[in-house]
């Protein structure tokens, strides 16, 4: 029995819905996926069906590709908070464990590193961004106009609505002390997590040379000692397209990705972009 994880499948690209469709299965194995599956509700419900057949248990986050709300659709699509909702009921449909769903504690072997715990709580989190990775030097009014400088502006911008909060700041907020309570009340003492969420949890994991103004775009300095709060023996997360592990104060942090067709050699198969955390 292994826990493997994954994100940014980018359903939209047809090579990456056949690398889906060929990916072996796995009946023994539980997966996690870090976001960015799909735009597309269908699309999205039709890979929780596919992933479902092919592992044990599937544990899912929303990235900010899930979240955008495409204008001139018929009927029109929710947006925001009632849009996140309704990507949790279709995951639930599929018995596929979401960041509203209890904790879920880990079956399989644990791992010789572990330390003093004895048992590790899987923990998907729905967190977003505060803009807080900007450069000191740029003030929140100013980040948006000094991103397009480089035509680094996040999408977000035009596509992930906050509603009905003020803005994706606020929200992200109140995602944060949602679940820092929820972590802190919920993982026993002798526990150890695998924190699970789609934007990195520290700024300096951010290394996107090509793009380097959309880092205000990629998580909150909010959760930057959040491993050692909350015990975290791995941190998975998404969103970057740079699959890399780094390892800081004891804590395997994973950039999963799998990202745009171009950026994974097709002829290896998704199963080679599994990374095993278990």
């Amino acid at each position: 029995m292994r826990l493997f994880a994954i994100s940014d499948l980018h359903l939209a690209s047809a090579p990456n819905q056949q690398a889906l469709e060929d990916l072996p299965a796995y009946p023994e194995d539980w997966l996690i996926v870090a976001g960015d599956v799909a735009e597309k509700f269908e699309t999205l419900d039709w890979a929780f069906g596919l992933l479902t057949f092919k592992f044990a248990r599937v544990l899912w986050v929303p990235g900010n590709h899930e979240l955008w709300a495409i204008a001139g659709r018929e009927p029109p699509e929710p947006k925001g908070v009632a849009r996140y909702h309704k990507l949790v009921e279709i995951a639930r449909r599929y018995g596929i464990v979401t960041p509203e769903d209890p904790f879920v504690r880990w079956p399989g072997p644990l791992p010789q590193d572990l330390g003093t715990a004895d048992q590790l709580i899987l923990a998907p989190l729905f967190l977003l961004y505060d803009y807080s990775f900007r450069p000191a030097h740029i003030s929140l009014d100013d980040v948006v106009s000094w991103a397009e400088e480089t035509h680094n502006v996040c999408s977000d911008e035009l596509l992930l609505s906050p509603d009905p909060h003020d803005s994706r700041i606020a929200w992200c907020r109140e995602r944060l002390k949602l679940t820092d309570a929820r972590l802190s009340a919920e993982v026993p003492e002798n526990a150890a997590t695998v924190l699970i969420n789609h934007w990195p949890f520290r700024h300096d994991l951010v290394r996107i040379p090509r793009v380097p103004r959309f880092t205000p775009w990629c998580g909150t300095t909010a959760t930057k000692q959040w491993h050692v709060r909350h015990r975290a023996y791995s941190a998975i997360s998404g969103h970057l397209h740079t699959r890399r592990t780094d390892v800081i104060d004891g804590t395997r942090f994973e950039e999963v990705s799998l990202g745009y067709p171009r950026q994974w050699d097709q002829s290896r198969g998704m199963a080679s972009y599994l990374r095993r955390i278990l």
